[in-house]
């Protein structure tokens, strides 16, 4: 069955190549992170080389600016591969292919490699920054907006265990929006978690429902069912069967967001690939799916 997806970390740009020396395989665009600002540094720290050591790192090249700690296979492939990820970066190369042809291969992608690096270091950095306290009275994004947890055991477990309440007269830098968990004040933390993912889970087959119900007709397809994924590094898919998979952490962001994503997996329907066909499709629909997009990749998920 064909099926395509939309990951996390690595949005496509029609217009560019990508910076792999290997011939790259058509990915869907990727969730991306924000750019974080910097803080200042003091001089010696700034003038000091960046450093990046992969866990499992079994070999090292010194930049301009940069040391790397990098992790070194082989296998049974016809190019040099570089993939930097949560981890830093991994290299891959042909049995037969000398290091000295690896190592010239890094330096011409040194550029590349350190600006990915560092892309990723901050995105790690904001995900820490934004991982949620399981706590009464932290929040956590629902739409756009930031939500505050309330313990409140008059909620009813048959209500779904969780209510959304909206305060009119929120002070200056107070969430105007509560969501009431139906669990005793001596709830541990994971009755709290799961409690708020489960009612996050339900809005999310609400919303996600409606949206493709909107923007199919506008596409001239249908869609036949919808799945919620938990993937680390997957957006959504959609399978020639008219079958879409969404990740539900979308309900964390913004309605024009969640509408590309959606509108993205639709459109798959019409054209299973990334063709300046398929483009035209979803910019037939949304002629701002650009920005959006853009807006995808600056988007941080909290961190769980």
């Amino acid at each position: 069955m064909l099926q395509l997806v939309l990951d996390w970390f690595s949005a496509p740009a029609p217009a560019k190549e990508s910076p792999s020396l290997a011939a790259p395989a058509p990915v869907m665009p990727a969730a991306p992170e924000p750019v974080v600002q910097a803080p200042a540094l003091a001089l010696a720290d700034a003038l000091a080389p960046a450093h990046f050591a992969h866990p499992r790192a079994n070999r090292a090249i010194s930049f301009a600016h940069a040391r790397v700690h990098y992790e070194f296979r082989r296998g049974q492939r016809r190019t040099i591969g570089f993939a930097v990820g949560a981890d830093g970066l991994t290299v891959s190369a042909p049995r037969w292919t000398p290091l000295h042809e690896v190592e010239a291969a890094l330096r011409e992608k040194q550029r590349w490699i350190v600006t990915k690096l560092g892309e990723a270091r901050a995105r790690h950095q904001r995900l820490e920054a934004n991982r949620i306290e399981w706590r009464e009275g932290a929040t956590l994004p629902f739409l756009g907006e930031p939500v505050m947890l309330v313990l409140d055991p008059r909620q009813r477990h048959g209500r779904g265990g969780a209510v959304l309440d909206t305060v009119a007269d929120a002070l200056p830098g107070v969430p105007r929006l509560t969501l009431h968990i139906g669990l005793p004040h001596t709830a541990s933390p994971e009755q709290l978690r799961d409690t708020a993912q489960a009612w996050l889970m339900r809005q999310a087959r609400r919303i996600f429902t409606a949206r493709l119900d909107h923007f199919a007709p506008q596409l001239e397809v249908r869609w036949q069912r919808l799945s919620l994924s938990s993937a680390g590094t997957r957006w959504g898919s959609a399978s020639a069967d008219g079958s879409i998979r969404l990740n539900w952490r979308l309900i964390h962001f913004r309605e024009p967001i969640i509408d590309y994503v959606v509108v993205h997996e639709l459109a798959h329907l019409r054209e299973m690939n990334h063709s300046p066909r398929f483009w035209r499709h979803v910019e037939s629909v949304l002629p701002d799916y650009a920005a959006r997009r853009g807006a995808l990749k600056e988007e941080a998920v909290p961190r769980w």
